[in-house]
């Protein structure tokens, strides 16, 4: 039987001003976001049971190939190595592109930083159209030694995903999969695209795992509609 939770009011009330000279108006301004906080945390916990009780997702049926960084050719399956749940992230980083997309880079960036710890419970792979070398050679230049990159075979993979456009742009996909015996089957993969963004703003994730946006966000002047990082500055 769940417990019933105490209003997220009554919590908010439970916190103190920790500021010298903060006003009457500030205090309670404060606490009523807090109380929308608690409630945003209770609706992400809501979102990840959802999300973990989603159905059996379908068999991935086509022979995907891949090429790790030590050359063997693999096929999905082979991705997870011991762990029961793959991650991958496929980045801009086609073999027509000069330099790899900024977005793409940021996101990887925040992920590598966490890279070792994810790879004790999951697996995780970086997809990409490039050849290995060149991937990885970019992986140098950041200075990133825990993300694990794949090149796919072929566009296959990239296309049934519908990632690639007529001009050979690209698209990125946050995609997770499950083991089920011998079969690969989806489990999540990220579907917020441009149609479902809301005026004004870019479509993203919810929650935005990025921790540039996340950072932002926490900010006065939040995170803006006219500014994207650069891969240098």
């Amino acid at each position: 039987m769940n417990t019933p939770l105490i209003p997220a009011g009554k919590l908010a009330e439970k916190a103190e001003g920790r500021i010298p000279g903060e006003s009457a108006e500030y205090r309670r301004a404060r606490r009523e976001l807090l109380a929308e906080e608690i409630e945003f945390r209770r609706h992400m916990t809501r979102l990840v049971e959802q999300r973990q009780a989603l159905p059996p997702g379908p068999v991935i049926t086509k022979d995907y190939r891949f090429l790790d960084e030590a050359g063997r050719n693999l096929g999905l399956l082979d991705l997870f190595g011991d762990k029961d749940t793959l991650v991958t992230y496929f980045w801009m980083y086609g073999p027509r592109r000069e330099r790899p997309c900024p977005m793409c880079t940021n996101w990887l960036g925040g992920v590598e930083g966490n890279a070792a710890d994810i790879k004790q419970r999951v697996a995780l792979k970086i997809l990409g159209r490039s050849p290995i070398a060149r991937q990885k050679a970019f992986a140098e230049e950041r200075g990133w030694r825990q993300l694990d990159f794949v090149e796919t075979v072929g566009d296959d993979y990239a296309n049934d995903l519908g990632l690639i456009a007529a001009d050979d742009s690209e698209s990125p996909a946050l995609v997770v999969f499950r083991r089920d015996g011998d079969d690969v089957r989806l489990f999540w993969m990220s579907e917020i695209s441009g149609a479902m963004a809301d005026p004004g703003q870019d479509p993203r994730d919810a929650p935005d795992i990025a921790p540039l946006w996340s950072i932002l966000d926490l900010t006065p002047e939040g995170r803006g509609s006219d500014w994207y990082p650069k891969l240098e500055y």
